[in-house]
């Protein structure tokens, strides 16, 4: 039962957020780190990160059921009712308030807030009837990397702005690698993802096109004077092999063995741009 409780806040996802949350931090501390405020701050967003991963387990469970990938997931099996998951994700987000409110500046937690209502609310629903769903959840996954840089400052600045463009640019092609890596799954839970809706071909197209503008945002770190020049050549150099490895596409005969790489891929780009800025900050902005 306590594994169950554990699995359904997806404890990957929320893993990947908190990399991402310490990168935003220590990006905006510039080397004055506030250690409590760090804790606090990683405490309170991955606990309403797990609960709107509950929340989208318990909305999604009838789709899950459909999907090899989702299928063996706690509410698709009929593990934890429905009821019992939404309590469970209601305790989860008040918790992670009340750790921010106690510690925190009010920007900070409207931008959880905002990210929390996007990724639920927004993307939950719209995904199951729109293609350009991907790109509402695209703000909700650059949350958190956002409250972390928000909550050392307390500013939104344009090395905040350039965060959110960052990771949500970042989340389009990563998202497509997914759909085109379980083209199955998304087409028999009849998601209206844009590999099923317009082919793996016109995706390739704007996985490239994205990651070139999300090659090139991640520079202007630097350019602004936010990040050193090591920052520098990793995003250039994490940018072109993702490039690259998109462009194998167009000659791949097996789509999802290059959906699968492109997805690792994408994985390896943004953890190790989130260590660059964590170390590589710099007090020139």
């Amino acid at each position: 039962m306590l594994m169950n409780y554990w699995r359904v806040t997806k404890p990957g996802i929320v893993f990947g957020n908190l990399v991402s949350v310490m990168g935003g931090f220590f990006l905006a501390a510039r080397g004055h780190v506030d250690f409590g405020l760090l804790l606090s701050s990683a405490i309170g967003i991955c606990l309403v990160i797990a609960s709107a991963c509950v929340l989208n387990n318990c909305m999604d469970k009838d789709i899950d059921r459909m999907m090899s990938r989702t299928r063996e997931r706690v509410l698709a099996r009929g593990l934890m009712s429905p009821k019992t998951a939404v309590l469970y994700a209601s305790v989860l987000c008040v918790g992670g308030l009340t750790v921010l409110m106690h510690a925190h500046n009010l920007l900070t937690i409207s931008i959880v807030l905002a990210g929390f209502v996007i990724y639920v609310g927004v993307y939950g629903l719209l995904k199951r009837h729109s293609i350009y769903a991907p790109l509402i959840g695209s703000l909700a996954g650059a949350a958190p990397p956002l409250a972390g840089y928000c909550a050392a400052n307390n500013h939104f600045d344009i090395g905040a702005v350039i965060l959110l463009l960052i990771f949500s640019l970042w989340q389009i092609p990563h998202f497509y690698s997914i759909a085109i890596f379980r083209l199955d799954d998304y087409a028999s839970a009849a998601i209206p993802i844009l590999p099923v809706r317009e082919g793996v071909a016109a995706t390739r197209k704007h996985i490239m096109g994205y990651i070139s503008i999300f090659t090139i945002v991640t520079m202007l770190l630097t350019v602004y004077g936010y990040t050193g020049y090591g920052y520098l050549v990793a995003a250039i150099t994490l940018g072109l092999i993702w490039l690259s490895v998109a462009w194998k596409g167009y000659k791949s005969t097996d789509i999802q063995r290059w959906g699968r790489r492109m997805f690792i891929c994408s994985i390896l780009t943004i953890f190790m741009l989130s260590i660059m800025m964590s170390f590589d900050f710099s007090t020139r902005a």
